[in-house]
């Protein structure tokens, strides 16, 4: 979220399910937002913070881009999308983004967590750590996908708050 409607600076919000990770007992779940949710979580395995390394990749293509690497037409193929880690830049919405900004999103969607980028790898990755471009390297990115995302995440989750209501008064 970004902190004013004019800024550039974000904050991450929403830790309604937010749990403490004991590495000694690594917990399992079922639940999380489907689209950003990662393959562990499906497939009913221990997560831990790299779980949350994915989230992190999918939040920074969605972001980059107004599109959603795993969105399918349901749940069910959602999943099967994440599980099969597949996603890809060939939409005209990355011809903007540095090699730099895809190799860090892929070094974060990767299948096996172990795999992923930790956080401190993150902040030092190169797309990250950048101090200073050169004049004429910044490109603007188009935000009209992201506004449609964002248009069409709050339709979804406005119809399935209203389905909820008619399934608990019917």
């Amino acid at each position: 979220m970004c902190v004013s409607r004019t800024s550039h600076h974000i904050k991450i919000i929403d830790f309604g399910l937010a749990q403490k990770i004991n590495p000694d007992h690594p917990p399992r779940v079922l639940f999380g937002t489907p689209e950003f949710i990662p393959p562990e979580i499906i497939n009913y395995e221990p997560i831990g913070i790299e779980s949350d390394m994915w989230s992190i990749g999918v939040i920074t293509y969605v972001l980059l881009s107004g599109l959603s690497p795993f969105m399918g037409e349901n749940d069910s193929e959602t999943f099967a999308n994440i599980t099969r880690a597949e996603f890809d830049f060939d939409d005209e919405a990355f011809e903007a983004l540095s090699e730099d900004a895809k190799d860090f999103i892929s070094s974060l969607l990767v299948k096996r967590k172990e795999k992923r980028l930790t956080a401190k790898q993150c902040l030092s990755h190169l797309w990250i750590a950048q101090k200073d471009s050169s004049p004429g390297v910044n490109k603007i990115i188009s935000t009209d996908k992201l506004k449609k995302y964002i248009y069409r995440r709050k339709w979804q989750i406005k119809r399935s708050n209203q389905i909820q209501q008619l399934r608990s008064t019917g």
